[in-house]
């Protein structure tokens, strides 16, 4: 095997249940869960409960936190599973700066369930009016190294995180003896 994956990051737009994939996975891997959203600074949250669409300035601090933790979590001996928009290419190729083996689950969906499910998502600092900003940022990776794209609009969260993992496993996750 060339490229074991070491780390995943699942990703994609808000709402397309990047949390509830993770713990799922994380609860089949005993890989260990990095909610991205709690290393957003209050000027980020800030912004995005006003309606406003971070910029790469705004997210720029962000991914290094999320690079700093990743390396944390791996020098534990322990198999980071990151929850992360990780919109666009080059926020991707930053976190794959961090960790060799960086694998990508991007969880697809539509617009509308997108909006219908952050619509629906009580006390969560990410309003549905920055779901179409959201896809306008979107740079699928699809195509990208070590990258499983999943279809999350019409796939349950056990079976994406029984696909994920699977995936993950015949790419080099190390199973607990």
């Amino acid at each position: 095997m060339n490229n074991p994956i070491t780390a995943l990051v699942i990703m994609g737009v808000a709402g397309c249940g990047k949390t509830c994939v993770s713990q799922a996975l994380c609860q089949l891997s005993g890989a260990t869960a990095i909610e991205g959203d709690t290393f957003h600074p209050a000027a980020n949250i800030q912004k995005m409960s006003a309606g406003i669409p971070l910029n790469d300035d705004d997210r720029a601090g962000w991914l290094d936190s999320l690079c700093q933790e990743l390396r944390r979590v791996d020098a534990r001996g322990e198999r980071p599973v990151l929850t992360c928009s990780a919109l666009k290419h080059r926020y991707r190729e930053r976190l794959r700066s961090a960790l060799p083996g960086l694998g990508f689950v991007f969880l697809e969906l539509t617009p509308e369930v997108a909006a219908d499910r952050v619509s629906h998502r009580p006390g969560h600092f990410m309003p549905s009016t920055l779901i179409d900003s959201q896809f306008a940022t979107l740079e699928s990776p699809v195509g990208e190294p070590l990258t499983l794209a999943l279809d999350a609009s019409s796939h349950s969260v056990d079976e994406l995180a029984r696909e994920a993992y699977v995936w993950w496993v015949a790419h080099g996750l190390k199973l607990a003896s």
